[in-house]
């Protein structure tokens, strides 16, 4: 499974950014995805979280009301809508996929190469 982010971008306070993670290679195996981030100095965080038929979302306290995440199977992509962007949203936002090849099998995770989210104030 290869993990492709893009939308990332420099955007003032209160503005908007959708991201998009393109997923390609053996995708029937993706189950869960989600997008997770990582500001200078801090540890890598999950932002949100979503079940392989989107039935169920999670999401950090710090982005609900603000943050959506969705997926488009057909097209093999993930989303995340940020609105009402803030400074401390600023991070590398990274895209995560598990993946599991067969019924009880092994899991695997693959994450992207990242993308740049500058909010400024």
């Amino acid at each position: 499974v290869q993990l492709v982010e893009s939308g990332g971008g420099l955007v003032q306070a209160g503005g908007s950014l959708r991201l998009s993670c393109a997923a390609s290679g053996s995708t029937f195996s993706i189950n869960t995805m989600g997008w997770f981030r990582q500001a200078p100095g801090k540890q890598r965080e999950l932002v949100a979280a979503i079940t392989s038929r989107g039935g169920y979302t999670n999401y950090a306290d710090s982005v609900k009301g603000r943050f959506t995440i969705s997926r488009d199977n057909a097209k093999n992509t993930m989303y995340l809508q940020m609105d009402s962007l803030k400074p401390e949203d600023t991070a590398v936002y990274y895209c995560n996929a598990e993946a599991q090849y067969s019924s009880g099998g092994l899991r695997y995770d693959y994450w992207g190469q990242g993308t740049q989210v500058t909010v400024s104030s």
